[in-house]
């Protein structure tokens, strides 16, 4: 199994660390439940995670909690926040809120291949 990257700025780098950071909205993705991702920030491996689930909802319609599990204050510091990186963006426009969880071990690592024998 390939695995994919989520790409961050180095900013994020210690929220994602800390698992203050669980989701990240998107205008665009390949990602589908259930793929392991590496998480960088500003060219630096933050480790792996999980993607849990993919939500598509329009930009009006992002909440407080969204604003939050994105590891912002508020919607509005949120928009405008997307809005640096999306110029297009507008109230209509719909996002993919990506949410994710650590994962402990990098896929196909010899530790989780000995515990999955050790299973059998």
């Amino acid at each position: 199994m390939k695995v994919k990257q989520l790409n961050f700025k180095k900013e994020y780098k210690e929220i994602l660390l800390s698992g203050r950071k669980m989701t990240t909205i998107r205008m665009s993705t390949d990602l589908k439940p259930g793929d392991i991702v590496e998480l960088i920030a500003g060219g630096e491996s933050c480790g792996y995670a999980k993607v849990k689930s993919i939500t598509k909802k329009r930009v009006s319609e992002l909440s407080r909690k969204d604003a939050i599990k994105d590891g912002f204050k508020s919607v509005k510091e949120l928009f405008k926040t997307l809005k640096k990186y999306y110029n297009e963006l507008t109230p209509d426009s719909y996002v993919y809120i990506i949410s994710f969880e650590k994962a402990s071990l990098r896929p196909n690592s010899k530790k989780r291949k000995r515990l999955n024998k050790s299973r059998k």
